[in-house]
């Protein structure tokens, strides 16, 4: 079992920014797919970000790329999300989600993911 308590998030302005983190326990996370997720009011989740099993590739859909930076610190069993130049389409309710069986064309679907955590609120507003 593994427990993801995420934390950072809240109201910026646009073009602002906002780190994300999501702390793991139960077990380490080092060799699972981590992955963001968000979901916007009336808006089906969507993939936003991840990092294949223990290397380093990363993934970004391209709405993000540029933008934002997702990073693991494997001492602190922690995954973050760093989001620069954010714009009020951002806003959402983000999620990040860890999976040890992920093959690589599943990376970005949300049904492959084991855990979640509890989600956290970003909006981005003037």
């Amino acid at each position: 079992q593994v427990q993801l308590v995420q934390s950072g998030g809240g109201l910026v302005q646009p073009g602002g920014s906002l780190k994300l983190s999501c702390s793991a326990s139960g077990r380490t996370i080092r060799t699972d797919s981590m992955a963001w997720f968000r979901q916007a009011p009336g808006k089906e989740r969507e993939f936003v970000s991840a990092l294949f099993r223990s290397g380093v590739n990363t993934h970004y859909t391209d709405a993000v790329k540029g933008r934002f930076t997702i990073s693991r610190d494997n001492a602190k069993n922690t995954v973050y999300l760093q989001m620069n130049s954010l714009k009020p389409e951002d806003t959402a309710v983000y999620y990040c989600a860890s999976g040890s069986r992920l093959i690589l064309s599943t990376i970005r679907q949300s049904a492959y993911y084991d855990y979640w955590g509890q989600g956290t609120q970003v909006t981005v507003s003037s």
